[in-house]
């Protein structure tokens, strides 16, 4: 495994982490930029810099300190619509820590990268004292995705279990302290 580093954004870093995140809703997700989802991506220091409880990680190659991978937190929970009620009525603003934006470029990805980003993030909302719970939704069509957060916490909802299909994502609630 390569050392990377990892470490709090900075706005040095808000290009190389744009390019990662934009990079992955084309390539992964097929959807493109969407304003409603997307807007952290475009202004992630709005997003994640600027309010206290939020954070934006990176890491880092150490051959030339480019950016290759993403991880987010913020005190937004999940909002109703797009998400089910109950899940949204769980995991309320401002006491949820919801994780957001772990992408990985895919040709640094297998190397445990993505849970290390993690485990910073949890302990990020550990430090915090304020959050209750630590929320994700995922879309499993992507590729490893439905396994990696499987091993990482537990399912609250699968909405392809709903009559309807509902949107297709899976709710994980993660351990705050792995």
């Amino acid at each position: 495994m390569r050392n990377y580093s990892i470490r709090a954004a900075s706005p040095d870093d808000l290009d190389g982490a744009r390019a990662v995140m934009l990079d992955t809703v084309y390539r992964d997700f097929g959807t493109g930029y969407v304003p409603r989802w997307h807007g952290d991506i475009i202004d992630p220091a709005a997003a994640y810099l600027v309010p206290a409880r939020h954070t934006l990680l990176v890491a880092r190659t150490p051959q030339d300190g480019a950016v290759v991978a993403t991880a987010a937190l913020d005190s937004r929970g999940p909002a109703h619509p797009p998400n089910p009620r109950h899940v949204a009525d769980r995991y309320p603003s401002g006491e949820t820590a919801q994780l957001r934006r772990v992408y990985v470029r895919p040709e640094h990805r297998r190397r445990g990268l993505a849970r290390r980003l993690v485990d910073e993030l949890l302990a990020f909302a550990a430090a915090d004292g304020g959050y209750r719970a630590v929320y994700l939704h995922t879309d499993p069509a992507v590729p490893g995705a439905e396994a990696f957060w499987r091993s990482l916490g537990k399912v609250v909802h699968d909405e392809r279990e709903d009559p309807d299909g509902g949107n297709g994502v899976i709710h994980f609630e993660l351990p705050m302290g792995r």
